[in-house]
């Protein structure tokens, strides 16, 4: 069995505290690659000495895999895999370099995919051209709540799919997530159009990023599926985390106690066995980091890079979640509804922000 090398860039701070402005994903990600037998992790990167050195000391490290530039840890040690954990506004340009270096075979990087439409793009563009693996750590996908459910959809238990509700959450930071979530119910499908409200009043930047803290957004996929999603204040009009409405029943997770998983059939209500895994974790999760979902998701980019398969995790699929976040921004700032592909460059909350059209009350110290 092959072993690929594997350097984590943005170590972020102590993970036994994860704010909003650092979770400190590059543990939960090394964690993952530690318990997998095909890697060894090499190296680390972070702009804070401290963070890189507390890092490596976790991992066994030697003083000569702490860097503080990605440039010069790729020069040096040169890792087949790499795993981008820096903040939104640093993707584009920490991956886009990345995959220009001759020994970066595959790229996994946290999610949203960028703080731009144009960003997410690019970056996904960059590494389609140099022919590195891209992967966004998209790891809910592996959650039995949600890969049940796919099951039952697969099966036809609730007829065909005609709509997707999502309760969860916020619309970019989580919505990458709940809406990548719902990307795969449909099969992967792209979006038609998207229209959407929001309400912003006080402050929330989460990794560097606006934040609303209220959404409502509707969105129709090519294949006819209508997407809803509620978030803040109106979260609770949606029965569940998540409800998927078939022509022939509901399917619904709902993470309000641990997980469950309810299919409806004829008037009649079953619950669904799903081992006791939440949509966030495992019951073997590990106390300290993060969740065998990290794991799930290393191991299914390790096989695509070892099959030369694309991704369920890839890069080209994320860009139909970033879409969706996008529009139903775009859509707030010119009050209609857009059709796609959607053609702006920039993130229109922040542009709302940033121009005073929206005017959030300051976070308090």
């Amino acid at each position: 069995m092959s072993q690929h090398t594997v350097a984590i860039i943005g170590t972020g701070p102590d993970p036994a505290t994860p704010t909003v402005e650092g979770f400190a994903m590059g543990y939960r990600h090394a964690e993952a690659y530690r318990a997998n037998d095909q890697c060894q992790l090499v190296g680390c990167v972070d702009l804070i000495e401290e963070h890189a050195v507390a890092f490596a000391d976790e991992f066994d490290l030697p003083d000569e895999a702490v860097f503080t530039d990605t440039a010069s840890m790729l020069d040096t040690l040169e890792p087949e895999i790499v795993s981008v954990t820096v903040p939104p506004s640093a993707h584009e340009a920490v991956v886009t370099e990345c995959g220009a270096h001759e020994c970066v075979q595959a790229i996994h990087c946290e999610k949203p995919i960028a703080d731009t439409w144009l960003g997410a793009q690019r970056l996904v563009q960059a590494c389609w051209r140099t022919g590195t693996q891209l992967t966004f750590n998209r790891q809910r996908r592996f959650a039995k709540p949600f890969t049940e459910a796919k099951a039952l959809l697969d099966a036809k238990a609730i007829g065909t799919l005609e709509r997707i509700e999502i309760g969860w959450g916020d619309f970019f930071d989580t919505g990458a997530h709940t809406v990548d979530l719902a990307g795969m119910f449909v099969g992967e499908c792209p979006a038609e159009w998207v229209i959407a409200q929001l309400d912003y009043q006080a402050e929330d930047v989460r990794f560097g990023t606006h934040q609303e803290n209220q959404m409502w957004a509707q969105w129709r996929y090519d294949s006819g599926v209508h997407g809803m999603l509620a978030t803040g204040e109106a979260s609770h009009l949606v029965d569940a985390t998540m409800v998927l409405r078939g022509t022939d029943g509901t399917i619904a997770i709902d993470s309000s106690d641990g997980a469950t998983l309810e299919l409806t059939q004829n008037g009649e209500t079953s619950s669904i066995d799903v081992d006791g895994e939440s949509i966030h974790h495992t019951p073997a999760d590990s106390e300290l980091y993060g969740s065998r979902l990290h794991s799930r998701a290393i191991d299914e980019m390790l096989t695509a890079l070892e099959t030369g398969t694309e991704s369920n995790l890839s890069g080209r699929i994320g860009l139909n979640t970033a879409e969706i976040l996008f529009a139903g921004y775009e859509s707030v700032r010119r009050r209609e509804r857009i059709d796609l592909p959607l053609s702006i460059a920039d993130h229109p909350l922040e542009s709302l922000v940033e121009s005073g059209e929206i005017t959030p009350t300051p976070a308090q110290d």
